[in-house]
């Protein structure tokens, strides 16, 4: 996935308005302009390292200049003391920034680590992991950015992008007529035509109608191992199947040889803890 630097910037810009204010009053009273230092990022925990494109943006919106160098690739495991890349340059930018770089990298850096488990229970499957849309207001594309850093693949990245017929989407459209599937089915390819779709089914029955319907993309929602293996064997590949809900680490094992092409997890996202990473200056 690339970030471009436009959608990087305003985040940025965004963070350090937050944080920053009209001015970092304790840096600017205590060091002179001109004092220049060095600082090394080190994770205090094993990583997989994901975020430095967003520290290069980062530090260019500072007006002090600075030199960013990564030690490790974008998805690369580190293991815990890992010096991750250096800072050098005006001590005033770098003590500034220090916070809002940290925030971002130990986040991205947990949400990538947390997918490459995810990733790994998986073996030698074709099943893919995907993320989903339970992300941080605002942060989506760096969050979806960090899972793709941990091997995972992106979904659709808004309401924009896929149509996706969720439950309430059926429930509601019940209300408009029978053939809930079909018809919003049918609504969405004349509307949209160049947009793919994806129906999400809680039972067989909506799994078949679905697959009548001729989407591009079944989601198997909350569905046991059996279910699912039932679902598979109706879509008879049809339509692309995506697993969700209620899918755990210790559950993969018993779904990466069951012939689902995707497994979405909310929880890469929305639950991924934050790595421990300082920032260490030399002296």
């Amino acid at each position: 996935m690339n970030l471009s630097t436009a959608s990087m910037q305003e985040i940025c810009r965004r963070a350090i308005a937050e944080d920053v204010g009209s001015g970092d009053a304790t840096t600017l009273a205590i060091l002179p302009p001109e004092l220049e230092i060095t600082a090394h990022f080190v994770t205090r925990q094993d990583c997989v390292c994901a975020g430095f494109p967003v520290l290069q943006v980062l530090f260019q919106e500072f007006p002090g200049a600075v030199e960013l160098e990564p030690h490790v690739q974008e998805g690369q495991f580190c293991p815990a003391g890992s010096i991750l890349g250096s800072v050098r340059g005006c001590a005033r930018t770098i003590l500034t920034a220090e916070r809002t770089a940290l925030n971002f990298l130990q986040r991205l850096c947990g949400i990538a680590t947390l997918t490459q488990r995810y990733v790994q229970a998986l073996g030698d499957s074709q099943t893919k992991i995907l993320d989903t849309r339970k992300t941080t207001p605002g942060l989506r594309l760096l969050e979806k950015y960090a899972v793709w850093a941990g091997g995972g693949q992106n979904h659709r990245i808004g309401l924009y992008d896929r149509i996706m017929i969720k439950d309430n989407h059926r429930e509601l459209a019940k209300l408009c007529g029978p053939d809930a599937i079909p018809r919003a089915v049918q609504a969405c390819r004349k509307q949209y035509p160049r947009l793919e779709i994806e129906v999400e089914a809680d039972t067989l029955e909506d799994v078949r109608a679905a697959a009548a319907a001729g989407v591009e993309y079944i989601l198997l929602d909350n569905m046991s191992d059996a279910e699912m293996a039932e679902a598979i064997r109706i879509i008879a590949g049809r339509a692309k199947t995506e697993a969700s809900g209620g899918i755990t680490l210790e559950r993969l094992p018993a779904l990466r040889h069951l012939g689902l092409d995707f497994i979405s997890v909310g929880a890469l996202t929305h639950s991924a803890t934050a790595i421990d990473i300082g920032l260490d200056f030399i002296s």
